[in-house]
């Protein structure tokens, strides 16, 4: 049984999708927790301004959200279709095939990777955003379309991915 698990492609499957959520997830911890740091020392000056803080503290999480996403079409759409019950069987015995699982984790691949970088790169500008609102609170919009431009090379590779997902195709 251990032998016809590593002869399907579920077990790569499976990585893929994990490895959408898991990278993607890292890099939104990471910059939700360097825009909070950022945000705090506003916060003990003036905390009239925590909505503004908190709308920039949240746009480094998207990525998670968009990891979470593709891992769930993955896992549930793409994996599931097999049926879990054969899922793990080898491709001749309806289980989902290497090629199939090769599949799924390249197409995981560009939202973990992406997401990782881009909510770390999108926390710098929304720490930098936290400056802007300490001394123009105004112009916080200014800081919010700052960050919308790294959110959307976050969200090319998010589509990315799940175009690619659906356009595997599911077992007949």
């Amino acid at each position: 049984m251990m032998l016809s698990i590593f002869s399907s492609g579920a077990v790569c499957a499976i990585l893929g999708a994990s490895l959408a959520v898991f990278l993607a997830c890292i890099g939104s911890a990471k910059g939700v927790g360097r825009v909070g740091e950022a945000g705090a020392g506003l916060l003990c000056e003036d905390p009239s301004k925590f909505g503004g803080v908190l709308v920039l503290q949240l746009l480094p999480g998207t990525q998670g959200l968009y990891g979470f996403v593709v891992w769930f079409v993955a896992i549930f759409m793409k994996i599931g279709a097999y049926g879990w019950d054969k899922v793990f069987l080898p491709e001749a015995n309806g289980g989902m095939s290497v090629a199939t699982g090769t599949a799924i984790i390249m197409a995981c691949l560009p939202i973990g990777i992406a997401g990782l970088i881009s909510a770390i790169a999108q926390a710098r500008v929304a720490a930098a955003g936290i400056s802007i609102l300490a001394k123009k609170p105004e112009a916080q919009g200014n800081a919010i379309v700052m960050c919308i431009m790294v959110e959307f090379y976050a969200i090319l590779p998010f589509l990315a991915s799940l175009l690619m997902l659906f356009g595997i195709p599911d077992p007949v």
